[in-house]
């Protein structure tokens, strides 16, 4: 049986190629992606063809991985046309496919015999005995449900041969449905959840009506919760940045962050904090303290309330839905460096966000939390003085107080 491996994977959200080169830069070994067909997140930007063999040459150059999904329950009448997009791969140099769906994972072994298969969250494997029949199926990884705590986890581990590398998010949206599959987005909307269209209505907010008398249909009655409304199928957001003991003792191969949908700012944030974390315990195991600048920065990006999922416990509070609605907003994202010139420690910036001089802002690098600093003078393209930055994307520059590197991230 397979030991504790010394250095898990942190496989980091790739919605888009910006999303790609900040997962890479800020500490990423391997990202998941998607093409324009066949994802589970066809609401994201994804990759074209070109696109895709970019992605996996700056991966390369970074010395990462690059895992396709592939994991829609796709109908009959679509198998012609996956083969035609898997056969459209095979010179791309993708890593592994991520799948669910058998006939998928059949027509993967066919058309691309040499290329990694792990099996989609969506498959719900939850025990050693289904991982071990996939792994005789020909898949060498299983990307477990969600719903396992790390005593099970860990049972899974010991009872599964070396072959099979295990899987498992350790931040993001978690889901009130078993492993994602969900039905109430096609009920409601026509948008099929298990192929790519979710419209997120456990998110949304429910009253109760009436039924018996139907003059009344007009005046909902709230399910209270909280005093902005109720939302009982909303579940918390998972986040175990204080918990990589327990998570790199358990076995598990591959650390996950969901999150395609969520911006670069988020993917940079998340790769970076979870990289100091892990790169911290390996370097000494037995002398690992937690820093609680990483819950900070987390606490930076979008999220809903945090919880641990059911890592502690498969009935615990954590588990369950959020106590208040909607998202934490994230910190604004002002713009990348994009050159940094020592001699007159000025960095060139591209703006996301507006600044303004006087203001309080930090920088993100790898490696490192936020770093605060005041803006001072600012100057547009042409050199010209400014007081602001205040268009999408215009380049700028400004005076930092210590060095920066291309790539770094400002933001308020």
């Amino acid at each position: 049986m397979k030991e504790t491996r010394k250095r898990p994977e942190l496989l980091c959200p790739a919605g888009n190629p910006e999303k790609l080169a900040a997962a890479l830069r800020y500490g990423a070994d391997a990202v998941y992606l998607a093409g324009k067909r066949y994802g589970m997140r066809s609401a994201a930007d994804n990759f074209t063809s070109e696109e895709l063999s970019e992605a996996v040459k700056l991966a390369r150059s970074y010395g990462a991985k690059v895992y396709l999904t592939v994991n829609v329950m796709p109908h009959g009448y679509e198998y012609p046309s996956l083969r035609e997009y898997l056969y459209s791969l095979t010179d791309v140099g993708i890593d592994g496919i991520i799948a669910a769906d058998l006939g998928v994972i059949a027509m993967i072994r066919e058309v691309l015999p040499d290329t990694e298969i792990h099996v989609s969250t969506q498959a719900s494997i939850v025990s050693a005995e289904a991982a071990e029949q996939y792994r005789r199926l020909g898949c060498s990884r299983a990307v477990l449900a969600r719903e396992l705590t790390l005593t099970e986890i860990r049972e899974i581990r010991r009872r599964t041969t070396d072959e099979m590398e295990l899987e498992a998010f350790i931040h993001g949206s978690m889901c009130v449905s078993w492993s994602g599959r969900c039905l109430l987005s096609n009920h409601f909307t026509g948008r099929d959840a298990n192929r790519g269209a979710c419209a997120q209505p456990c998110r949304w907010n429910y009253h109760l009506y009436e039924i018996a008398e139907e003059k009344r249909l007009d005046h909902p009655l709230p399910i209270a919760e909280t005093d902005r409304g109720t939302f009982i199928m909303s579940s918390r957001d998972l986040c175990m940045i204080e918990h990589i003991p327990e998570l790199m003792e358990s076995g598990i191969d591959s650390f996950k962050v969901e999150g395609r949908m969520k911006s670069a700012y988020y993917t940079a944030v998340t790769a970076n904090t979870y990289r100091m974390a892990i790169d911290r315990y390996l370097a000494d195991p037995t002398g690992y303290a937690f820093d609680s600048a990483w819950l900070t920065e987390l606490e930076s990006v979008s999220h809903r309330e945090y919880g641990t999922g059911y890592y502690f416990d498969t009935l615990g509070d954590d588990a369950k839905t959020v106590t208040q609605p909607g998202y934490v907003r994230e910190k604004a994202y002002i713009g990348v460096v994009q050159d940094y010139d020592p001699v007159t420690g000025r960095a060139t910036v591209v703006q996301r966000n507006k600044v303004v001089a006087g203001e309080t802002v930090e920088v993100i690098t790898p490696g490192a939390s936020g770093r605060p600093f005041v803006v001072g003078s600012m100057e547009n393209a042409e050199g010209e003085p400014i007081d602001s930055a205040p268009h999408p994307l215009m380049t700028f520059s400004l005076a930092v107080p210590f060095a920066v590197k291309a790539g770094d991230i400002l933001r308020k």
